[in-house]
């Protein structure tokens, strides 16, 4: 069990979904202390802002960035993968192509939109998942001996 210390949260890295860039003009009423670049949005979609990017980010703690989106997600959630198009209530300014989708602790449903192709992300996420090591196995046992089958009583009956 890793544990990620963000400012002065302790933060398990498996309830990290993603990190994408923060922007602070996007709210000028919140005037943040420190120089944020960073949002960490945890499994049930609860934000921690940090001063690392996503690149920073990523590399320290082991995520996959999608450089395109400059956002970088956990390799150990099993993301679904959509292609996302817009809809007559929903047109987003920026050209999304790809919706991730994955279930919170309640066993809801999150997502986020990508502008990297669906194609893109499935194969990213896959070499990554493949790129990662498994558990390591245990080495055979030996079969048993029998009643009287140490090495030793072995060696001396020959």
């Amino acid at each position: 069990m890793k544990v990620i210390t963000i400012g002065k949260r302790l933060v398990l890295a498996e309830q990290v979904a993603f990190v994408e860039p923060f922007d602070p003009s996007s709210n000028p009423e919140f005037k943040p202390e420190k120089d944020f670049k960073g949002r960490v949005v945890l499994l049930n979609r609860e934000i921690v802002l940090t001063e690392q990017t996503p690149q920073e980010f990523a590399a320290e703690h082991d995520l996959h960035l999608f450089a395109e989106d400059g956002v970088a997600v956990n390799r150990t959630i099993r993301f679904k993968i959509e292609i996302f198009e817009p809809t007559e209530n929903f047109k987003p300014v920026r050209p999304y192509q790809t919706r991730l989708k994955w279930s919170d602790l309640a066993g809801d449903e999150q997502s986020k939109l990508l502008v990297t192709a669906p194609e893109t992300v499935i194969a990213e996420i896959l070499s990554a998942k493949t790129e990662t090591p498994g558990p390591a196995k245990r080495p055979a046992r030996r079969p048993a001996r029998g009643r009287s089958g140490s090495r030793r009583m072995e060696a001396f009956r020959t």
